[in-house]
């Protein structure tokens, strides 16, 4: 079946209970089991197992092509759960270079701590890969597209490096979504989402979701559910309702990054515009190779520095100034202040965001209407 059948009837509830067409929200921490039965066949909200986290693991695992799946409290509950189910004292993991801020806060301040350290790659040149290797190496860790540089790494070589040496290896998948990109399709072993962006796509939930293999989804379901980082029932049924119009927001919002970032990059009042599919960046062809489109997410600079990216910030009228991306509407933020707030200016600085950085991240509006407001943003600058 296409993506978009598949979204709107795998996982659905074939009994249709008291004839609903939409899925009930089971509000239950528990359920009556007969006597016998063993504790696998219990189910609790906590050990993932509900009839609503049931539907969803199903249809999210399809989505991906993936065997299996499970849904956690947040994105970063799915991150910080896999890496603890999968390493140990004395592990090390390989980590691309310029991580989403809280992942790597996750890398250098919480697993050193359970005694696991990390080797920080070039994502653009495999050749130094081999170098990073010890014997202690067990997990890659990548994104698909970085936040906020939009860089797009060697994605296939990085999953056939992890594979020739016996690595797991693991793809933060956000910023592209299934509709976009299928990492497991070129050989990736577990594909992380933060589902309180596009997968969800309404701005209303925190979740996260780890696709794969039955043996490592049960690997890390175990230990999910001695961490507790569930997501209840009500979410669930949101993400799963959210999940039905994905495509059709996903391509809306490549079509808007597209419009939006041509548009900036022929302002006069714009440095500097990031987007993948602009012939400009510099992975533009190898993100055409792998990505079916580039996603709503747009950086840039405003001549004239800071300043005068707040003043245009305050003067837009549509998008709404707030972390976050992936729902209907557009949201713009500048990263040194929300997502790597806590990287020190030296840091910064040497992943390439500066203080005037300004992402965009792009809703289902009409593209004239947003370009028309960023004209008038830009064009009140003193």
């Amino acid at each position: 079946m296409e993506l978009e059948t598949i979204l709107i009837h795998t996982g659905e509830d074939a009994a249709r209970t008291h004839g609903a067409v939409a899925p009930p929200i089971y509000q239950s921490a528990t359920f009556e089991s007969r006597p016998g039965e063993s504790y696998d066949d219990i189910r609790y909200a906590r050990l993932n197992n509900t009839p609503n986290h049931a539907a969803l693991h199903e249809k999210l695992a399809s989505v991906s092509g993936g065997e299996s799946c499970v849904v956690t409290g947040s994105g970063m509950a799915a991150i910080s759960t896999s890496l603890l189910a999968l390493l140990g004292p004395g592990d090390d993991l390989l980590a691309q270079d310029c991580l989403y801020g809280g992942t790597h806060g996750l890398l250098v301040e919480d697993l050193p701590a359970a005694g696991i350290s990390h080797t920080t790659i070039d994502m653009g040149d495999p050749d130094s890969w081999e170098e990073a290797l010890c014997a202690e190496t067990k997990v890659v860790y990548v994104e698909a597209m970085t936040n906020p540089l939009l860089d797009v790494g060697c994605l296939e070589e990085a999953a056939e490096f992890a594979r020739s040496n016996g690595l797991v290896s693991l793809i933060d998948c956000t910023f592209c979504s299934p509709v976009n990109f299928r990492p497991l399709d070129i050989g990736f072993d577990i594909e992380l989402h933060s589902a309180t962006k596009y997968l969800n796509g309404h701005s209303d939930i925190v979740a996260g979701v780890v696709i794969g293999s039955q043996s490592k989804i049960k690997q890390i379901t175990h230990r999910l559910n001695h961490l507790g980082g569930c997501l209840d029932p009500h979410a669930c049924f949101l993400l799963h309702r959210g999940l039905k119009t994905l495509s059709l927001r996903v391509k809306h919002q490549n079509d808007n990054g597209l419009a939006v970032a041509r548009y900036l990059e022929s302002h006069s009042r714009i440095a500097r515009v990031i987007y993948p599919g602009l012939q400009s960046h510099p992975n533009h062809e190898r993100a055409t190779r792998l990505f079916k489109g580039f996603g709503g997410v747009v950086s840039f600079e405003v001549e004239g520095g800071a300043d005068a990216a707040d003043q245009m910030i305050a003067n837009l009228q549509l998008p709404m100034f707030a972390p976050s991306l992936g729902g209907v509407e557009t949201l713009i933020t500048r990263p040194m202040l929300t997502t790597h707030r806590g990287l020190t200016p030296e840091e910064r600085a040497c992943a390439g965001i500066s203080d005037s950085l300004v992402r965009v991240a792009l809703g289902i509006e009409a593209a004239d209407d947003l370009c028309d407001d960023f004209g008038q943003a830009l064009a009140a600058l003193t």
